[in-house]
């Protein structure tokens, strides 16, 4: 766009153009010191370094690739938001590519426009820039449609339906039709150049110009809308640090300093020996990265929508977790400066108790956040609080953490010893056994569950069956500290991984199969933080290897029709989806079926990850009994899993709609077990 004459016909347009940006983005960069550099700055100092390279190219394709903005796009169940967010985004991108030119125009740049671009050049950008307004237009116009009338589930939540969503998308459609507006008033008053060549701004204004327009008033109103479109450029730069589009300047910070480890990771606390606080009761305690997730959320409602407790009927939504905290911050930020108390409380103020305690964990708000904020370090955070410092928690929490404390594992009452399962079997201990090929690691829930024994009886095998010289550590074996992590008490899982970790390098093990996927991410994610750096593989993995190698041969026929759930530890928090569809097709006669839409990357929890294996869920339904209705959704006899947790939430989930003897839930080494054992019985 050129720019209108100079302001009074007497002050240069380039100094007011100049003077008025100098003044608005000092007021942007002023608020962003003040309402947002300053609180963040509170939280503790855990801003993540290192592979800055890897941050870097993983943040560029974050945000300007728009992966994750895109991701729910080729979700058969997603929407096709992304599509309009990308689109005003690079519209935004190539308009202000152009603004340096098209905007102040040959006035302020003087010479070289016609160095940077030619004539024919111009024409071609003009024309560009009005094709890029009318594609930006668009997609706000059903943005708005979307919002007022075909209302997704995931913008009906409060904070969605805020009025400045459709202030700012008002915003931008007035942007756009000033553009075109100032364009074509240019043109209607005798303009010529590129602009007149363009196919709206240009059109409007000559077909103004042939209706008759009085010169005068289009170059009065030329000026009107050039001034509008650039003051409200300006006011946009005002407006962002005081509204949730805060996250166009945070998310990009957010995307860099996401976690690079595999999602299903938790940090430590540090030297909690001496620690003067254990978890966040204040929102001081929150991480730097904790506190800046409040101010990269878009307010999307993405996470709340696909979280299994908020689906379930559970007080939980992730998003008003992450924006509490930040409304929380942003109110007391100037009083926890100054020294004082804020008068309400984070945890059970701000943050509803019941909130966190309903989490299970499994990462489907983090996966399905397109600005990367990780929820579950936050609510993790806390529970640490209310655990290890107010000792406050479920009742059935309380009794897994003292079992474990007591007795080495969360299975309260069991009547089961860590060698039970092995009865009838030649399983020998790493003691009888010295420098195995590799270390079965059985897991509690394996060890000491009844229904569950079934499946390291079917690993054995297995494990047999392809000649693998394996051992186990027997009754040396503890609990990995995984459902104290999760619960909250950090000083136990400490404990408990240190004490495993010690036992490991005394028998100088070097490779793991575990058959719990939680187990599994622990030693393989966790355990290095503490100096445990064992190679660890989840039996999908290593089985799948040993038929890849022709070490094992599924060669009985198991007919059977088999819908393969998703353990959230391994697939989603590890990405391990591939390797236990192979095993499960690698077995003659069986059948897969797909668990489709809520499967691999999308997959439904259990609803036992976090601790809930041994927490009992608050309101709503249970999340396993959803699942299973998924399950039962896809007419397969059996839903097939990889997961003790898995096994016994499915388990109980069929037995609950009545459907016990007539479908069944299997983990998938006991359908493997049939097929490469002579007899198909384990045992």
């Amino acid at each position: 766009m050129v720019p209108p004459g100079d302001v009074f016909g007497v002050i240069p347009v380039w100094i007011v153009v100049y003077a008025a940006a100098v003044v608005a983005f000092g007021l942007h960069g002023w608020l962003l010191y003040r309402r947002v550099f300053l609180p963040i700055s509170l939280g503790r100092p855990h801003i993540r370094k290192g592979d800055r390279a890897k941050r870097m190219l993983g943040a560029v394709r974050i945000v300007l690739g728009q992966t994750k903005v895109l991701q729910s796009v080729s979700a058969r169940w997603g929407d096709a938001a992304g599509i309009g967010h990308a689109a005003i985004f690079y519209g935004f991108l190539i308009m202000v590519a152009g603004y340096a030119l098209l905007i102040f125009g040959d006035s302020v740049w003087g010479p070289f426009s016609e160095k940077l671009l030619s004539d024919a050049g111009l024409k071609v950008f003009t024309w560009f820039l009005n094709i890029t307004a009318s594609a930006i237009l668009a997609s706000v116009l059903w943005a708005i449609a979307r919002r007022a009338v075909f209302t997704p589930h995931r913008l009906s939540f409060d904070l969605t339906r805020h009025l400045e969503a459709y202030l700012i998308v008002g915003l931008i459609g007035m942007l756009m039709v000033s553009s075109w507006l100032a364009e074509a008033f240019y043109v209607a008053s005798g303009g010529g150049g590129p602009h007149a060549a363009a196919p709206i701004g240009g059109s409007i204004g000559r077909a103004f110009r042939d209706a008759g327009v009085d010169g005068g008033a289009a170059v009065m109103l030329h000026g009107l809308f050039w001034w509008t479109h650039y003051l409200i450029i300006l006011s946009f730069a005002i407006y962002i640090p005081l509204s949730k589009h805060i996250h166009m300047v945070a998310s990009p910070l957010n995307a860099y300093l996401r976690r690079l480890q595999p999602s299903g990771t938790l940090d430590p606390i540090p030297d909690i020996e001496t620690a003067e606080h254990f978890g966040a009761g204040r929102v001081q305690d929150l991480t730097r990265k904790e506190l800046l997730d409040g101010f990269a959320c878009a307010v999307c409602g993405r996470c709340t929508d696909v979280c299994p407790a908020h689906i379930s009927g559970k007080a939980l939504s992730p998003m008003h977790v992450v924006e509490n905290v930040k409304a929380y911050l942003v109110k007391n930020a100037a009083d926890i400066r100054a020294g004082k108390q804020p008068s309400e409380p984070l945890i059970g103020g701000a943050v509803p108790e019941q909130m966190l305690w309903d989490c299970v964990t499994c990462g489907a708000c983090v996966r399905e956040c397109p600005v990367t904020v990780e929820h579950i370090d936050s609510i993790v955070d806390m529970r640490r609080y209310l655990v290890m410092e107010q000792s406050k928690m479920p009742e059935t929490a309380k009794n897994a953490l003292v079992s474990m404390e007591q007795r080495g594992h969360p299975w309260r009452g069991t009547t089961f010893t860590r060698t039970d399962w092995v009865k009838g079997l030649d399983v020998k201990t790493i003691a009888e056994e010295p420098a195995p090929e590799v270390l079965f690691w059985v897991g509690c829930t394996g060890a000491l569950e009844q229904r569950s024994q079934a499946i390291p009886r079917a690993m054995a095998a297995v494990l047999k069956a392809a000649g693998v010289r394996f051992a186990i550590l027997g009754n040396e074996e503890t609990c990995t500290g995984d459902p104290a992590r999760r619960m909250g008490n950090e000083y136990l899982f400490q404990t408990m991984a240190k004490q495993a970790i010690e036992t490991l390098v005394r028998y100088k093990v070097k490779r793991i199969v575990t058959i719990c996927p939680h187990c599994f991410n622990t030693m393989r994610n966790e355990y290095p933080q503490f100096g445990g750096e064992f190679e660890v593989l989840h039996y999908t993995q290593y089985v799948d290897e040993l038929i890849k190698a022709g070490r094992l041969k599924p060669l009985r026929t198991v007919e059977a029709t088999v819908a393969y759930h998703d353990s959230c530890y391994l697939g989603r928090h590890n990405g391990i989806y591939d390797e236990p569809r192979a095993v499960a097709r690698a077995i003659p006669g069986l059948k897969l079926v797909e668990m489709s839409p809520r499967n691999r990357e999308r997959g439904f929890c259990c609803g036992a990850g976090g601790g809930h294996m041994w927490i009992e869920e608050e309101g709503g339904k249970r999340i396993n009994h959803v699942r299973t209705e998924h399950f039962l959704e896809t007419g397969a006899q059996t839903v097939g899993v990889s997961c003790p947790f898995c096994l016994q939430m499915m388990v109980e989930g069929i037995s609950a709609k009545g459907m016990e003897g007539q479908r069944q839930a299997k983990d998938l080494l006991e359908l493997l077990a049939e097929s490469v054992e002579p007899d198909g019985t384990q045992g």
